[in-house]
């Protein structure tokens, strides 16, 4: 990426560049924070409109959109893959499961939200008790690079259903997606519902600090936390999906080919850059030597880059640095490379790494990586496996793989993630019922399914008295018969334990 400004009236742009081999692609604007107070003001204002269309309008419009991307859904792809370098083909499985939750919201969104009544109670008898879900007006999305679509259409999709008008800033890597994708918006409506801003980091502190009613964030660790400290200076609400080092455990009974095969999609895919891609394997011991023999079978057929790429090369250069560092502390202090090693990587690309054996201290195993590498430690139980899998900062996902049915389901629930599967990685991804979101280090608040349609959305509890009570408790003229029965039917109502 590089910034210029040619003299001081012209706004300064910036150009993306192609991460397969630097070429440019196209300018954008660094909108500054004159213009993102401009587009969140816009957002305001169609937002009251938005939310007056209610569940069935929006329903509407929603799928008008999502039909509009699906009908052009390779000119997204071809713009996915240029500005990540991803292979077409992961663009299109991303453009699929995304299309797939925008569906799910769109047709949920009002039995999810929809005003319902609740019991009152006994002793509210005389009382009407309802809760609905309204929007909170303009919601301020951040977005990754590493899946431009999927990732931050998991808040706008679930925010546009719940009644919300968006103002999207996508990483400086890949503005086109966002820009793709609001081009087609408003192709099919034409009130700024949703709109991108793109520009740097200082384009994404303006947005946080313009007024917006929410904030979604996806990125590091270290960003969520200036970002949750901005909003704290005026109080607005964040839900932030954070880093992650999320361990699998094979227990000795399980199929090790399918655990093999989990474990190389779920580290080497999209070159590791998946915040709940698998960088720790922990497997007992009279299975471990053959499930790494199976690992590094699997790990010899990925192609790095070129025409046939299995992935393609770092989004981000820099991060390659990041790897050598992890994979040098892992062989520094006593870990071993099994397959590949500081050699493979490279300015851009980095071929496949499998270290063993190393330290639970080591950064390999603390920090988050984001590269095609994998650890593989020997553990002697699945009771140590699960105390490894949950020492970490990190808790967004974990995976067990085992042919004991108990065995699976008491794992899982004493892993400390916000999701895990169990026989399989990324299995939850496609389903749009299921909420996503992490713990610890690895954030807080849920996009994805009824918990997602509810993160976007703001109870509102409504009682109306229909008659007059038994007891004129609310009063302050209470009197000395009513306190008496009161004070009877304390011990009645709650007096058994």
């Amino acid at each position: 990426m590089t910034l210029t400004s040619d003299d001081q009236s012209v706004a300064t742009t910036y150009t993306t560049v192609d991460p397969r081999d630097g070429t440019p692609i196209e300018s954008y604007p660094v909108v500054d924070v004159a213009g993102v107070a401009a587009i969140v003001e816009r957002a305001h204002e169609a937002a009251a409109w938005w939310a007056g269309l209610g569940f069935a309008g929006r329903r509407r419009v929603l799928g008008a959109w999502k039909a509009a991307i699906a009908r052009d859904a390779q000119g997204l792809v071809a713009t996915i893959s240029r500005e990540t370098g991803k292979p077409e083909g992961d663009a299109l499985l991303e453009v699929m499961l995304t299309l797939g939750h925008l569906d799910w919201a769109a047709k949920h969104a009002e039995p999810v939200l929809r005003r319902r009544r609740v019991k009152a109670g006994l002793m509210n008898y005389n009382q009407h008790a309802s809760v609905g879900y309204e929007p909170y007006g303009v919601v301020g999305v951040i977005g990754p690079w590493n899946y431009p679509f999927y990732t931050p259409m998991g808040s706008i999709s679930y925010a546009l259903a719940a009644g919300n008008a968006v103002v999207f800033k996508p990483s400086e890597l890949t503005p086109g997606t966002a820009v793709w994708i609001a081009g087609k918006w408003a192709e099919v409506c034409d009130r700024p519902v949703l709109q991108v801003a793109t520009g740097d980091g200082g384009t994404g502190r303006a947005l946080v600090a313009a007024g917006v009613d929410k904030v979604a964030f996806t990125g590091s660790t270290a960003t969520a936390k200036r970002v949750m400290a901005a909003c704290a200076e005026t109080l607005t609400p964040l839900v932030a999906e954070c880093g992650g080092k999320d361990a699998l455990i094979v227990a000795r009974d399980a199929d090790l080919d399918a655990a093999a095969d989990f474990v190389v999609f779920g580290a080497m895919g999209n070159a590791g850059q998946t915040c709940v891609g698998v960088e720790r394997v922990y497997v007992e011991q009279p299975v471990a030597e053959a499930l790494t023999a199976k690992v590094v079978e699997r790990a010899k057929r990925i192609q790095a880059g070129g025409e046939s790429a299995t992935y393609g090369p770092m989004t981000l250069p820099s991060q390659a640095q990041v790897v050598s560092r992890h994979v040098a502390d892992a062989l520094e202090k006593g870990g071993t490379a099994v397959y590949g090693g500081l050699d493979s990587v490279g300015d851009r690309l980095v071929t496949p790494i499998v270290l063993a054996d190393v330290p639970e201290d080591s950064d390999a195993v603390c920090h988050e990586t984001f590269g095609p590498t994998v650890v593989i430690n020997t553990v002697a139980s699945i009771d140590e496996a699960v105390e490894r899998a949950n020492a970490t900062d990190y808790g967004l996902g974990a995976s067990v793989f085992t042919r004991d049915t108990h065995l699976g389901e008491a794992t899982a629930a004493r892993l400390r993630s916000g999701v895990v599967t169990i026989n399989s990685v990324l299995g939850f991804a496609a389903v749009g019922a299921l909420p996503f979101g992490g713990v610890k280090g690895s954030g807080f608040g849920r996009i994805h399914g009824a918990d997602g349609l509810r993160e976007f959305s703001t109870p509102k509890s409504i009682a109306r008295q229909t008659r007059k009570a038994a007891l004129n408790l609310l009063s302050l003229e209470r009197s000395d018969r009513d306190m008496h029965l009161v004070a009877k039917l304390l011990p009645i109502l709650h007096g058994k334990g």
